[in-house]
């Protein structure tokens, strides 16, 4: 499924964020999805393969709930709160890296020019917790 949609994406030279656009997602759970991170209800899987003009095997395979974080096979710390940003990050990593690589080209994000900030979002569902992270993009140097 993935080879699949990696294959078809470049192929038609399109984006995460064109991809998305189209499907009516955002560009980080489309590129999770794509990498088999996460699941999709049947009308998002059919406009997806649409798009991309993928079958219904590609369909159904996106459609199954995937057993997620599967590179994150060392032990974590169990305090909830630090856990989550390990989940965060073997869930939509991979995703995340490849929309920062698409926007980018090969590289990183500094940990050392870095800034985070955390803010409270008002819901009426109950207040979330809002992270912005930002850091400098330091490409690869090639020799």
């Amino acid at each position: 499924m993935t080879r699949a949609i990696l294959d078809a994406k470049k192929a038609r030279g399109m984006r995460w964020t064109e991809i998305a656009d189209q499907i009516g997602m955002s560009p980080v759970w489309t590129a999770s999805l794509a990498l088999g991170e996460s699941s999709a209800p049947e009308d998002i899987a059919q406009k997806l393969c649409a798009v991309l003009d993928l079958g219904d095997d590609v369909a159904d395979a996106l459609q199954v709930c995937p057993l997620k974080g599967q590179w994150m096979d060392k032990t974590v710390p169990t305090d909830p709160m630090i856990y989550r940003f390990y989940e965060i990050m073997a869930v939509y990593g991979p995703a995340v890296k490849a929309c920062v690589h698409e926007e980018f080209g090969d590289g990183i994000m500094s940990a050392i020019d870095f800034k985070m900030d955390v803010e409270r979002e008002p819901d009426p569902k109950g207040d979330r917790v809002k992270i912005v992270m930002s850091g400098k993009f330091l490409p690869y140097v090639r020799w």
